[in-house]
């Protein structure tokens, strides 16, 4: 079954910015989300922290804003487009939160 690559686009909220409630809300929110994908979840994966990006051309930039990654299975993109319905991380509804679904291929032969 193919695999594939969530990457969740945005700035989040640090968990020591927010009170206890709001903690154990979030928390709550990603115990759903992960209780409904079930076996679909192969890697819950982290948070992702300081970042930068190194160039071809031997400089360094700005990283792609993002947050963190999940590893999910799905028979087809539609399939692992449905796990994202609901996810909590576009909870805000404010366009300033994404997440990209990638199709992990298989490695070519070397």
């Amino acid at each position: 079954m193919p695999k594939y690559l969530l990457t969740y686009k945005g700035a989040a909220t640090d968990t020591a910015d927010m009170t206890p409630e709001q903690h154990e809300a979030v928390m709550a929110a990603w115990g759903e989300w992960i209780g409904r994908t079930g076996d679909a979840l192969v890697d819950v994966g982290s948070p992702l922290a300081e970042s930068t990006s190194v160039v071809d051309d031997g400089t360094e930039g700005t990283a792609t804003p993002l947050s963190g990654y999940s590893i999910i299975q799905a028979d087809d993109i539609d399939g692992a487009k449905a796990h994202v319905k609901g996810h909590p991380f576009l909870s805000d509804g404010n366009g300033n939160f994404a997440v990209d679904v990638f199709e992990i291929a298989p490695m070519p032969e070397m």
